[in-house]
Formats: structure tokens, sequence, C-alpha cells
């Protein structure tokens, strides 16, 4: 069992170093993130192996390891609930966490694995071991208990949780917030949510701002919408968060509360920074800041912005001044460098009549003016079968994706070959484009489309390729309780003869079983039937 005992100056140095056992510990975690519950099984024999030191402080580092990723830490529980812990570890593993946990001093690796033992005293005692020592690395497992589904284990986990946020927040909230998090849908995790909520909502500055700059996206939205409402965010910190901070959510409400603060105090100078702001969603707020401060003039001089929202606010308010958006719009791209923005807004709210302005942009050097005139003539539903077709193999993949986008609702009308061609083309993008304008030609055109992707050299490609040539060939092999019928593989003996060397040569990627019920689909169908 682990007491306290130090290691003196007549024993050898401990073994539990990057090394030696904390080495070994940080290998076991790598694989047990995701590994199965033999990688959890090698976790806790690895722990129990520092366990046997003596060290503890060795130990906490080691638990420190395991604690720092709370997704392991609920893993690992409920690998113990499920299992229990299989093989060797059922046998001798629990053997051990028992007898240690018994001793007048067990160490902190017995005390947090036997408190995930399938017996309920024997997770009592592991609690009481916990609240009455208590450390940050051990935090996680105790918030684990809160949710037991043993009373007394969960009463006793729920009143050490409570006192220990109370005491020292700023120790203990950092440890516990990642794992209550990940714990939010158990049955009876709700007790240790409020708690951290309301330690949150109780926090000094210091501390809610650590966890704020800290942790990962959930952890920065709990804490940022706690703070929020409790009104603990002044106007540069929010203006700041909706200028730099990493998550989207957390951006466009910040951005919302300091345009709405600098509406009521009048702070047009913050409304014009953020109206400034590279991130569309914190723009079109603080445009509409502006709109209700009465600024229509500073929001129609976003009418070529790149994005959506922002060119709609914007028109709103010309249409105040007088402005004839459309008007603006033609002007802009009427000149030799329009910006995207304007030709974007005049496929949006331009018409047909409008499509010659948009034409003469598709040779443009510009990739981003080629591939925005070929989106606007799409939107206009102005596309010409010819020229759009002949703009298929642009250097650009951006230009091919826009493109392929036009073309495909009259792909019919295009040569019957170009397809095919381009899904032998040595550029990943052609391909993509080929197989998209393949797609909804039929079951055959389709599965043939699909066994030759299956095999690509672009991963992504062949993953595309095997996914809808399995679906289709298990569509056709379901049985006659389904309702809709699968459409009949009509072929001719050519292509019929193409499938099955396509299907032979893309086996080994579909997989054994697909690949058997392919083989025999093709095998009952009579060419030219």
């Amino acid at each position: 069992m682990i007491g306290s005992r130090r290691v003196t100056g007549d024993r050898p140095p401990s073994p539990v170093g990057e090394e030696g056992l904390l080495g070994s510990v940080r290998v076991a975690v790598d694989e047990a993130r995701t590994g199965r519950w033999e990688a959890l099984n090698r976790l806790v024999e690895v722990l129990l192996e520092v366990d046997a030191v003596g060290d503890e402080e060795a130990a906490w580092s080691a638990l420190a390891l395991v604690a720092g990723m709370p997704e392991l830490v609920v893993r690992l529980d409920e690998h113990a609930r499920s299992a229990p812990w299989r093989g060797e570890y059922q046998e001798s593993a629990v053997r051990r966490v028992s007898a240690r946990l018994s001793g007048d001093t067990p160490g902190p690796v017995a005390t947090v694995l036997a408190s995930m033992h399938g017996d309920g005293r024997i997770r009592e005692r592991a609690v009481a071991t916990m609240t009455g020592r208590p450390r940050a690395e051990a935090m996680p497992f105790l918030v684990l208990r809160t949710a037991d589904w043993v009373k007394p284990v969960r009463d006793q986990a729920r009143a050490g949780l409570a006192v220990l946020l109370a005491d020292d927040p700023a120790v203990h909230l950092p440890a516990v917030v990642p794992v209550v998090l990940r714990l939010e849908a158990r049955l009876r995790a709700g007790f240790a949510v409020a708690q951290v909520r309301a330690a949150v909502f109780a926090a000094t500055e210091q501390v809610w701002r650590g966890l704020l700059d800290s942790g990962g996206r959930r952890q920065r939205r709990f804490v940022f919408d706690i703070v929020l409402a409790q009104g603990s965010l002044r106007l540069p910190d929010l203006v700041a968060l909706a200028e730099s901070d990493p998550d989207v959510r957390v951006r466009a409400r910040a951005a919302e509360a300091a345009c709405r603060e600098a509406v009521w105090t009048r702070r047009l100078d913050a409304l014009e920074r953020l109206a400034r702001s590279a991130r569309a969603e914190v723009r079109v707020v603080a445009l509409t800041g502006l709109v209700r401060a009465g600024q229509d003039a500073e929001v129609a001089a976003y009418l070529d912005d790149d994005a959506p929202l922002v060119r709609a606010v914007a028109r709103d308010a010309a249409r105040r001044l007088g402005t004839d958006a459309r008007e603006h719009y033609r002007s802009a791209v009427g000149t030799g460098e329009p910006a995207s923005g304007a030709i974007a807004g005049l496929a949006e709210i331009g018409s047909v009549a409008d499509a010659p302005l948009l034409r003469r942009l598709l040779g443009h050097e510009q990739v981003r003016l080629r591939a925005q005139a070929v989106r606007g003539l799409r939107l206009l539903d102005a596309v010409g079968v010819a020229e759009m077709a002949a703009l298929l193999r642009d250097p650009s993949p951006a230009v091919v994706r826009e493109v392929t986008a036009a073309l495909r609702p009259v792909a019919g009308a295009l040569p019957p070959a170009l397809a095919w061609e381009l899904l032998r083309d040595g550029r990943v993008e052609l391909r993509r484009a080929g197989y998209r304008l393949l797609r909804g030609r039929g079951v055959g055109v389709e599965l043939r489309a699909a066994l030759i992707l299956a095999v690509d050299a672009d991963p992504r490609l062949a993953e595309r390729g095997t996914a809808d040539a399995t679906r289709i060939t298990r569509d056709a092999a379901r049985t006659a309780w389904h309702r809709t019928p699968q459409p009949p593989l009509r072929v001719t003996g050519t292509h019929h003869a193409e499938l099955v060397t396509l299907a032979a040569r893309a086996a080994a990627a579909l997989g054994a079983e697909t690949s058997q019920q392919l083989t025999g689909w093709l095998t009952d169908i009579r060419p030219g039937g």
C-alpha cells in the first residue's frame, strides 16, 4: 500500500520519472483516450505500478495526466461500471485496490481507483478519503460520484464538492468544470452542474477570467454565459471578445451585448470599431446597432460587403436614404475591378437582364471574381451551357466548384462523354466535378461512377465512391418489406461487363460482404433487360 514515506539518501531514486513509470503512464493515457477496454485496463495497471512505488507526489503527478483529460476520466468510470474491468484486472487489480484502500494511509491512485469500484461501500470510503485530503487532481473523480447511483455515495460526494468549491474555488473550479460539462447528460448530474454554475457566479474576477481564458470551447461558452448574465463583462471586454475570441458563438453573443450597451450609452466609436471587424457575424450586429443609432449613411457604405447579411442590412439603410441599391451594383460591376460583394449583391437583387454584366467577368484574371460571376449567373438563372462547359477545366478549384454547381441542373445538355472524361482526369477537383455531374443519371450510371471513384488515389474521393457504391448495392439487396422498390438496373452488355470488372477491382475497398452482394446482384442481371 502507499504511505507517505519519503525517499532518503540511502534509497535509490524513484523510478517514477519521465524516463520511467511516469513516461509509461503518459503513453498509456494516450492509448486509452481512443483505445478499447484493453487500453483502459493497461492504464489502470500502469497506475497501480506507480502506486506500488510509494512516492505520493509521483502518484499525484500520474493522476494529473489522467485528470487533465476529462473525457478519459468519464470513459474510465463508464468502463469500470460496465465491465467491470475485465480479465486480469477483475481478478487481481480490484483486489489490490480494495486492500490498499483498507490501509491506514491509502495512496492517491488507490483512492481514485477505488472511487470507481463496483462495491458502493468501497466507493463511499474512497469519497470520504478524497474529501478529507482534497487535491485538485482528484476532483474530477469526486465529481463523478456526485451522480452515483447509490444514495450514500452520492450524498457524501455532493457535500464534499459543495464545501470544496466554496472554500477554495480558485484551486478546484479549473479541475471540476471540464468534467462537469461532460457529465451533464447523466441522470443525476444536475447537482454538480448547479454547484459549478453557482461557484462561477460567486467567483472573483481573477478566477472566472482564468476559466474563460483556458479550457475548450464548451468551457468557454459555459463560463461566458454565466459572467455575461451576471453583468461582469464591461464594454471593452465584450468588444475584445467579439473581435478575437476563437469561438463563433462567443463572438456573436459578445458582439450582441457590446452593441446593445453601445447603443444605450451612445458609444458610436465602439459600434464603428466592431463594424470594421473581419468577422461577418460581428459586422452585421454592429451595423444593426448603427441603424438603431440613426447612422444609416454609415451603414449604407457596406453595400459591397462580402457577407450576405451585412449587404441586406446595408440595402435596408440605403432604401431609407433613397439610394437605388440595384443601380449601385450595376454601376459597381460595370467597372474594371468590381468588389466580389458587389457581384454577389447584383445577383441577389438583379434580373436576367443583368447577366451580360456578369458574363464579361468570366474571363477575369482574378479567381475570386470569376467564381463569383459564375455563382451570380446561377442565381440569376442565366446559365449558358456552352460557356459554362468551357470553364470546367479552369485552373482554379473554386471556379470549377461553382461551374459544377451551375451545370448540375442542366447536366443532361452536356456532351455525354464529358463527365466520364472529367472522372478520369488527373486533377482531383475535375474528378469530383465529373462525379457530381453524373449523379441522378440512373442506377447504372451512378454505380459505374461510384465503383470508378472507390479506387481513386484521393482518399476523400475514394471514401465517397465506396460509400455510394455500398449504398446502391445494399438498396438493391433490401427485402420486400421496404416500401420503395429499388429502380431496376438496365445496362447494355458492354456496360454490364464493365460493371463486373469495376466491381472486382473495387472489391477490397467495398469489403467482403458488400462485394459479395454486388457480385450476386450483377450475376442475376440480364444485360439489355
